[in-house]
């Protein structure tokens, strides 16, 4: 589920404290105690990941319905976990783990939709998933898929595994006017660099959580400047991230809209430059084979 070398260089990756740590970081680093971690699944629609294990902690994250993640510690409630996609750690609640199969086979191409005790979209709903999230499809009845949890979603609002939609921005236009929230990943509310990973990851291309690490990590950087943009580029700043819709328009979670917004770029620039957050720091676009 992880990778077998973990990286020590980024403490936000580091799943290690100086009472526990990751096995695979013995001899890099001192605990007083190592775990291998235990293989889990998300089983509720999101669940934030904090960076203590106390409900009014800051929330750096979230996690979603199918995410997998590697527990370490399981204590009063809360667990401390690295999640699998992008390699965060930090603490969630217990209640929000379930066993790590049955492995997922569909996800949610709808800005969210409702769960059903039934094929029945009179019953009243159970609970919702929001764009992104897995789930484990056993059988169909009628236009909803029967999940392995017992409950039903409109089929019409999921897809397999494996089918992506390439147009990210694409995906980022839809979300326009999601509230902005601080570790949001979901269609209910989106910090910046959230916002990118989400829609990244509906065109299946996997992207590091924070904009300091997608700014490393992503495509390739362009000659400075903000000529010659196109969709789909990504513009960072010291602390944020957005995305090209074409050559002039950015569309970006922030808060100053306190929202997924559009404006012009040159706008956006001017604004934050103007309130101390410094200049654009570089554009990087991705390759095509970015999703490969």
């Amino acid at each position: 589920m992880l990778d077998e070398h973990l990286d020590t260089s980024d403490p936000r990756l580091t799943p290690a404290r100086p009472d526990l740590a990751d096995s695979r970081l013995r001899g890099r680093i001192e605990a007083a105690h190592y775990v291998a971690g235990e293989a889990r699944r998300i089983v509720v629609p999101s669940a934030p990941l904090r960076r203590s294990p106390r409900f009014d902690a800051a929330v750096d994250t979230e996690a979603v319905m199918g995410d997998a993640v590697t527990l370490y510690e399981a204590e009063e409630g809360f667990a401390w976990v690295r999640l699998g996609h992008d390699g965060y750690v930090g603490y969630l609640a217990e209640a929000a783990l379930g066993p790590v199969d049955p492995t997922p086979t569909h996800r949610v191409t709808a800005l969210r939709t409702f769960l059903y005790p039934g094929p029945d979209l009179k019953l009243p709903a159970t609970g919702y998933l929001t764009l992104g999230a897995r789930m484990a499809v056993v059988g169909q009845a009628g236009h909803y898929w029967r999940l392995a949890t017992g409950d039903h979603v409109f089929a019409g609002h999921c897809a397999a595994l494996g089918q992506t939609e390439s147009d990210f921005a694409g995906t980022a236009e839809r979300l326009v006017g999601t509230p902005y929230l601080w570790g949001g990943r979901t269609s209910l509310g989106l910090d910046c660099s959230g916002l990118v990973q989400l829609c990244l990851a509906v065109a299946g291309i996997a992207a590091p959580r924070d904009a300091d690490q997608q700014e490393r990590g992503l495509g390739h950087a362009l000659p400075p400047g903000l000529d010659g943009l196109r969709r789909g580029d990504l513009v960072f700043w010291r602390g944020h991230v957005g995305l090209m819709l074409d050559a002039t328009r950015l569309i970006h979670a922030n808060g100053f809209h306190m929202a997924v917004a559009v404006e012009p770029l040159s706008e956006a620039v001017a604004r934050i430059l103007e309130n101390s957050y410094g200049p654009v720091t570089s554009i990087r676009r991705l390759t095509p084979s970015a999703a490969s």
